[in-house]
């Protein structure tokens, strides 16, 4: 595939060149185990030239008019458009996403680029009355300078652009370093469609490299003011950790334990469709997915035998294939991880209404029920195709099990209703939360972000802009000022 073996370089500054280190981050297909492509490593050396690129490309483009600068977001929506093809196939062969999956991120992705339009546009400065006599207050929105963008392996198009596109549409240059399991998908095939919208070379940097390389110096590089992260809840920690250290904004976008909650007086059918599209879509790698569906013993036994019939007939195999509901997780480490632990629940008492092969990184869908109140599994992101289910009795039973997780991202209430179900989920300690839907929504104009360990501030939106320029207060003396000396 020709996008593997173009796009599978480090982009710096405008051209496209090979990393100096001493050693090859080798991208491969979850599902056949084919290499797609080899690509070496960039160093400090090159993280420092990327940064410097931005800082320096930065300046002109924020000085460009904002009008003028949308346009590059027009180009990269109909560039997306067009290459829809070709970038469904990389999905597939990078991430081992389906179809289905596929198409429901590049949906996510051409909304992020639409909002883009107006997100160039939509600082506004505002007056303020001052108290001193003859003074005007002004108060400016105005670009960070450089963004550094740190993105996840398994929606690494969506959730780069997601901070990249609105970043660069606010004024600012931008550093990206895509996850090491999807160097093309997360990274070079952004500074593609970049390069061919006609964004001015240096902007847009992508540096394709690991920890184990470079260390925190992307992070702590003096450049960029702002650093974005998506990913696990370990890592989104020691981000915000050595960010402080060098007074950097963080936007931590990070890991989740969903509950989806099944009142005594929901749509059963409703609630199973629901759940089933919340757990495993894109074989449960998704951090707002239904880890834990609850469910009111009232309904219990109408919802499991549902629930575990419907998730029965979910087909696993390859991607490519249309039929295809759950192809491979990542990587063979892990999928037996997530089934270690699978093991781990049922020795400890779990039982497993439905447990599918495993065979490499295909894992066939769990559903485990029995659970102890204090299983750990519980408590854990299970980023996989697994889903625990857990009954209560009433509200607030639902409430507390809801709660007793260190995650708090989002979540979801089916109900009869509605007033009922705004009421429960005004209760649970999540960013987000959805009354009669499912746990996986993402809208351009909605506040996106968790509580708890769940992240650190939001994204979309306002939420964007907040989050991707700063407040400059410029007053001006109208008329002579009177000193006390």
């Amino acid at each position: 595939m020709s996008y593997f073996s173009e796009l599978a370089l480090q982009y710096i500054d405008g051209e496209w060149r090979s990393g100096s280190g001493s050693w090859d981050i080798v991208d491969v297909d979850p599902y056949t185990g084919d290499k797609l492509a080899a690509i070496t490593v960039a160093t400090t050396a090159e993280v420092d030239l990327a940064y410097r690129a931005a800082e320096r490309a930065q300046k002109g483009w924020a000085a460009t008019n904002p009008y003028q600068r949308r346009v590059v977001f027009e180009r990269a929506l109909r560039l997306v458009e067009e290459r829809e093809p070709e970038i469904v196939q990389a999905i597939m062969a990078e991430l081992g996403g389906t179809a289905l999956k596929a198409g429901f991120e590049l949906s996510l992705v051409k909304d992020v680029l639409r909002d883009c339009l107006h997100q160039s546009v939509a600082p506004e400065g505002r007056l303020l009355t001052s108290p001193a006599h003859g003074r005007e207050n002004r108060l400016y929105r105005l670009p960070v300078g450089v963004v550094g963008v740190i993105s996840p392996f398994n929606f690494p198009l969506f959730l780069a652009l997601k901070a990249v596109a609105p970043a660069l549409a606010l004024g600012n240059g931008v550093v990206l370093k895509p996850h090491q399991e999807t160097p093309v998908v997360g990274g070079g095939l952004i500074a593609k469609i970049f390069e061919d919208a006609g964004l001015p070379p240096g902007l847009l940097n992508v540096v394709i490299t690991d920890i184990a390389e470079i260390g925190d110096s992307f992070i702590e590089h003096p450049v960029p003011k702002v650093i974005s992260f998506t990913g696990s809840d370990r890592v989104g920690r020691h981000v915000a950790t050595v960010a402080a250290g060098h007074f950097k904004r963080t936007v931590l976008e990070l890991g989740g334990n969903s509950a989806l909650i099944v009142l005594d007086d929901a749509d059963v059918d409703h609630a199973v469709d629901a759940a089933v599209f919340s757990r495993f879509v894109h074989q449960g790698q998704v951090c707002m997915a239904a880890n834990r569906v609850l469910v009111d013993r009232a309904v219990e036994a109408e919802f499991t035998e549902k629930f575990v019939a419907k998730v029965a007939s979910l087909t696993i195999g390859d991607p490519r294939d249309p039929a295809t509901h759950i192809g491979p997780l990542i990587n063979p480490v892990q999928a037996d991880s997530l089934n270690a632990q699978v093991d781990q629940a049922i020795a400890a008492g779990a039982t497993a209404l439905l447990r599918g092969p495993k065979v490499g990184s295909l894992m066939g869908p769990v559903v485990l029920g029995g659970l102890a109140q204090d299983a750990p599994i519980l408590r854990n992101e299970l980023f996989g195709p697994v889903v625990l289910l857990v009954p209560f009795d009433g509200e607030d039973e639902a409430v507390r099990i809801a709660n007793d997780t260190p995650f708090g991202l989002s979540g979801a209430v089916h109900t009869a209703n509605v007033d009922r179900g705004v009421k429960v989920a005004q209760r649970i300690e999540t960013g987000m939360i959805h009354v009669n839907g499912g746990t996986i929504a993402d809208e351009p104009g909605v506040p996106f972000g968790g509580e708890k360990n769940s992240g650190v501030g939001r994204l979309n939106g306002e939420a964007t802009v907040e989050a991707f320029t700063t407040v400059k207060w410029i007053s001006i003396q109208h008329e002579r000022a009177v000193f006390p000396f």
